[in-house]
């Protein structure tokens, strides 16, 4: 399901708190009644965002990702509005890696009319909405197939991203740690991300502002190794570590007023 403005900003909330806010203090910061925040924070515990604690809600510390079906649905218009950015700055003839999970699904929707493209993929979705425009060269690797993220994983599909190299590797991530650490929930998914970063002329990050500070236990890269970032929005210190280490970043929405000068979007 979509979150409501004031899910989105209970989340900005407990980012802003080092990770734990209390009930009544949500309850004083939206003048609403405790009945009101409760059903927030079920549907928001339900979905894995946070985990309830006795008297409010922490950041979840997250061994797993949710199931792609679960995945799909959420911040979902946020997801769509970063692909048709990033669909828009692609050019004609491009050739592209498109890595796992349900914003890169998103973009693959996008670039349907998109001209001349050559796209390697792991993403079953993806690969389903490309074949559908015979004027996309579509490579599907090979390798398992994990039915709760519907991609493919292992060495042999790592293996089958390392015989390309390409002009844009897009990839998303599991979480980003305050650091600017890109990470991911298994051993596989980090081994991909590692390749496709490798492996690519101009190396894109794709993910919207809710994986800043969540948690997934394995590091796959840093921000320093991107070149793009398409976000739908930036919280500041994330702006600021964008600016230091000079990514050039799309938003849909531009960042803290204070800081859009330090973010450069083209």
């Amino acid at each position: 399901m979509e979150l409501s403005p004031r899910q989105v900003e209970i989340l900005r909330l407990l980012k802003a708190n080092a990770g734990n806010v209390s009930s009544a203090e949500l309850t004083e910061h939206f003048a609403v009644s405790v009945q009101t925040i409760r059903k927030d924070l079920n549907e928001l515990n339900q979905q894995g965002l946070v985990n309830r604690v006795h008297g409010g809600i922490q950041l979840p510390t997250q061994s797993h990702n949710l199931s792609f079906s679960n995945r799909q649905v959420i911040h979902l218009q946020e997801k769509k509005q970063i692909a048709i950015n990033l669909a828009e700055f692609l050019p004609e003839g491009a050739s592209i890696f498109l890595g796992i999970g349900t914003t890169p699904q998103q973009l693959a929707l996008q670039l349907l009319h998109h001209p001349g493209l050559t796209v390697v993929t792991n993403n079953l979705n993806a690969a389903v909405a490309l074949c559908r425009n015979p004027n996309i060269q579509t490579y599907m690797v090979g390798g398992r197939i994990r039915a709760t993220d519907q991609d493919v994983v292992g060495e042999d599909a790592t293996n089958y991203f390392r015989k390309f190299q390409v002009n844009y590797g897009i990839c998303g991530t599991g979480g980003i740690s305050a650091q600017g650490d890109l990470l991911d929930f298994s051993p596989e998914e980090s081994h991909l991300t590692q390749t496709i970063l490798k492996n690519c002329e101009q190396r894109i990050l794709i993910a919207d502002h809710h994986k800043y500070l969540r948690s997934a236990p394995l590091k796959s890269g840093h921000l320093k190794q991107i070149d793009r970032f398409f976000t739908n929005q930036l919280d500041a210190p994330l702006a600021e570590l964008c600016h230091q280490l000079s990514i050039r970043v799309h938003t849909e929405t531009p960042p803290a007023a204070d800081l859009s000068q330090h973010v450069r979007q083209l």
